[in-house]
């Protein structure tokens, strides 16, 4: 296969969401169809979804999902989901997009916007084609069941952000508003929230940082962030799309769902929580 025509594959498949085709499909399906969210009153521009083991954050990032898919419905699917997440293990400077023409899960191949992804490298030199950073990297990659469920005709750029830097943020947001000027376009931010063992810290934690969110307090929340105290542990894909929602006319965030590992298995309080958000960014007047 050439390099023009190559088709990357998820790894994560069998160890962060099932790799059957049949019992990932139903899973994603039933965390999507079992989410309520409130009429957003407006164009959806982009989403926060968290990216742990679907068994984990799969019902929480099936909020994020049913608001696109319910937004889809009234305003039209999007033509490209850009998904933003970052490298856990892989220091690199910039912004590292997967090259290919294709990406492939259990539920089947989708493609990559190869011109979303030419648009976007011609803007700054900071954004490149390196899939290196991708290898084994699951924050975006664990996005992708859930946009092909949803969202089965849009093409993807999946994209990992190296170091939390607010300047690459805002560079990376302004990038994505020059897109969207051209092609309809839905942000995913992938993140966790805060990692910690204390069930109480991370719950009261994650509630205040939710408020900066929905306030699209960017410059607060990256105040309030530190590698010690990484209230987003993707808080350069969650500071991009708040910016980008900015761009697009959106005037708050709403939260559709937390909730964090201690809620769901409460043998991890004391030892590790992970919290986990939903979060969507609307346009007031819907265009």
């Amino acid at each position: 296969m050439s390099e023009q025509h190559r088709v990357r594959t998820a790894l994560g498949a069998g160890r962060w969401f099932p790799a059957d085709r049949q019992e990932l499909g139903a899973m994603v399906t039933r965390f999507v169809d079992a989410a309520d969210v409130p009429d957003l009153h407006g164009r959806l521009v982009s989403v926060i979804a968290p990216h742990a083991g679907y068994e984990y954050s799969g019902p929480v990032a099936g909020y994020a999902y049913r608001a696109a898919r319910d937004d889809a419905g009234r305003h039209g699917p999007p033509e490209t989901v850009v998904i933003l997440g970052f490298s856990h293990r892989t220091a690199f400077r910039g912004v590292a997009l997967m090259d290919g023409t294709a990406f492939a899960t259990p539920l089947g191949q989708v493609p990559l916007d190869t011109e979303a992804a030419g648009l976007l490298i011609a803007a700054d030199p900071r954004i490149t084609l390196d899939h290196r950073p991708h290898v084994g990297e699951h924050s975006a990659e664990n996005q992708v069941p859930f946009v092909q469920t949803v969202l089965p005709e849009a093409e993807l750029v999946i994209a990992l952000m190296g170091e939390p830097d607010p300047m690459l943020a805002q560079m990376l947001a302004a990038t994505l508003g020059r897109l969207a000027a051209r092609k309809k376009v839905l942000v995913v931010a992938s993140s966790d929230m805060l990692h910690d063992p204390d069930y109480e810290r991370v719950g009261a934690t994650d509630r205040a940082t939710l408020k900066q969110v929905a306030a699209l307090d960017f410059d607060g929340l990256c105040s309030t962030w530190s590698y010690d105290r990484q209230v987003f542990c993707g808080i350069g894909p969650v500071t991009t799309a708040m910016r980008f929602a900015r761009q697009q006319g959106c005037a708050k965030g709403t939260v559709l769902h937390y909730r964090n590992s201690g809620d769901d298995h409460p043998e991890s309080r004391g030892e590790w929580v992970v919290g986990y958000g939903a979060v969507a960014f609307a346009t007031e007047d819907g265009r």
